[in-house]
């Protein structure tokens, strides 16, 4: 459904670009799961899909169409819900849903329509006459939810839609999130939380710096790279491990990237000779948070 071919933005006075040659595609029937730290790229590219950026290089496409002329004759086929609250916080759900419905442009019958179906998906029935303002987080959330699918849009941008909420709340966004998917739509959706993407997504990108690192289904993503082992142990010499590949420590937990012609049983009899005890040891791939720590480095991002 939508196609982006080397989407290229620079703010203007900006040193370097927001966006540099950013390339994916998202499919109808499927979570595309987008992550990235602080100042990715992750906003402008959300921002150009709402409409708020013009393209400056490359193509962004829905079925072939250029974005531009598909939000001029069917503003309302994207939906974002952004990481903010955007209802009005005096009005109560149901007056917040028949304001957003008139906006998009809803009326008469299908108006009607489109708020019970929508209240009933976020499961907001018994909150209809309460104020916004007076709504718990997750609550909030699914208010949320429930606005950016009154139009019955066929692709959803979640721009992270579980902060602040607690874990009950967060699985039923899950579950809904996922349905839409199974429904027909196309779903994207940012988070900082790994444990999400590995849930639900079906392809994750990963940018940094305004590039796509990485491009693929979540098995393959995984299964890319050399084996890792996982050591948790008092007073090992990280440097002794070196010889069997890239060593990573991590408080009282030391990670090993063997290199070729290395092994994990190796690696073991080398911590043991230390005469340390191991508190806990596993073998196997990158998880998501490894690769994502790895490729985008450990150093934090305030912006």
């Amino acid at each position: 459904m939508l196609a982006i071919d080397g989407l290229g933005f620079r703010y203007p006075g900006a040193a370097q670009a927001a966006l540099d040659g950013v390339s994916l595609q998202a499919r109808r029937g499927s979570v595309l799961g987008l992550l990235g730290p602080n100042g990715a790229g992750k906003t402008t590219l959300i921002s150009h899909l709402a409409g708020l950026l013009p393209v400056q290089r490359g193509s962004v496409q829905v079925d072939g169409v250029p974005l531009a002329d598909s939000r001029r004759t069917n503003p309302t086929r994207i939906a974002v819900a952004p990481q903010e609250y955007a209802f009005y916080p005096m009005l109560t759900v149901a007056e917040n849903l028949a304001c957003f419905a008139a906006a998009g442009r809803l009326s008469g019958a299908r108006q009607r329509d489109r708020i019970a179906a929508c209240t009933a998906f976020a499961q907001l029935e018994r909150f209809s006459n309460v104020r916004a303002e007076n709504l718990s987080g997750g609550l909030k959330r699914r208010l949320n939810l429930a606005i950016a699918l009154l139009p019955e849009p066929e692709l959803v941008l979640f721009d992270e839609p579980t902060v602040g909420v607690d874990p009950q709340s967060r699985a039923f966004l899950l579950d809904a999130i996922r349905s839409l998917a199974t429904a027909g739509a196309a779903v994207i959706y940012t988070s900082h939380y790994m444990e999400e993407i590995e849930a639900i997504a079906d392809r994750v990108v990963i940018i940094d710096h305004g590039k796509v690192l990485r491009d693929g289904s979540l098995a393959e993503l995984l299964s890319d790279g050399p084996m890792v082992v996982s050591v948790r142990a008092e007073g090992v010499d990280a440097v002794a491990l070196q010889s069997f590949g890239e060593v990573e420590a991590d408080g009282s937990v030391l990670r090993v990237r063997l290199a070729p012609g290395r092994s994990a049983a190796a690696v073991l009899a080398a911590v043991e000779t230390q005469g340390v005890s191991i508190e806990h040891a596993e073998v196997g791939r990158h998880t998501l948070e490894h690769l994502f720590m790895s490729l985008t480095k450990r150093s934090l991002r305030d912006d």
